[in-house]
């Protein structure tokens, strides 16, 4: 077990304040619901029914979308794209062991096994990362419009006027606002993390270039 959590610590500690922080969205979320039916004289709802509420799914995932959204762009930008200094860029120059075409093996155990297969197996693993994801950025998007069309509905009969499709809320500017608000975010994150990654460190972060390290070092350069 020992073995197992320091293996493994980092992955732990950072899906242990995901539950962490979900339960606690939960709980408040389920209070500030209830005290929003107050206000319209509507009988309150049970924690379990919350959890299936259009107001709980959509702010869920609106910010799973953006997260998503971020990773991948980042993920498939650094394939590409480079940044002088930064700790996270590939070298301006020359290639990179991660631009090496890998060589199909059937014999190696070690080697990951699309990777052994070989065809067009190898070419979709060799982006799988960025395809994971997207497919879970495209499936946060589309619970994204499922919660806020439903959350929307209710807020729209409450004041007398008609709810909406799943399709229909997609052409609202409400939808796409939830969406920008978090898209900008994120990506202004990103961008600020690259930038200072050039001028500050962090010691011991493989996200930080060693304390000593010039400030045109670029990657593990």
């Amino acid at each position: 077990m020992r073995r197992f959590i320091r293996e493994n610590s980092l992955s732990l500690a950072m899906f242990g304040l995901f539950f962490i922080s979900l339960i606690g969205q939960t709980i408040t979320g389920h209070k500030d619901y209830n005290d929003e039916l107050k206000q319209y004289k509507q009988p309150e709802i049970g924690y379990i029914e919350y959890l299936g509420s259009g107001h709980f799914i959509e702010a869920v995932f609106e910010n799973w979308e953006s997260e998503f959204l971020q990773m991948g762009m980042y993920v498939l930008l650094t394939a590409f794209l480079k940044q002088k200094g930064a700790a996270d860029s590939k070298k301006i120059e020359g290639k990179e062991p991660v631009d090496a075409e890998p060589e199909e093996s059937t014999h190696d155990k070690k080697v990951p096994l699309p990777v052994r297969r070989g065809g067009v197996v190898k070419k979709v693993y060799e982006n799988s990362l960025s395809i994971a994801l997207f497919l879970l950025f495209f499936m946060s998007f589309a619970l994204h419009a499922v919660g806020g069309a439903k959350e929307y509905s209710r807020e729209q009969v409450l004041h007398g006027e008609k709810p909406v499709s799943v399709i229909e809320y997609l052409g609202t500017s409400r939808f796409w606002f939830e969406s920008f608000q978090n898209w900008q975010s994120e990506f202004l994150s990103i961008g600020a993390l690259v930038v200072l990654s050039i001028f500050l460190r962090q010691k011991g972060s493989p996200e930080s270039k060693p304390v000593d390290a010039p400030h045109e070092q670029t990657g593990e350069d």
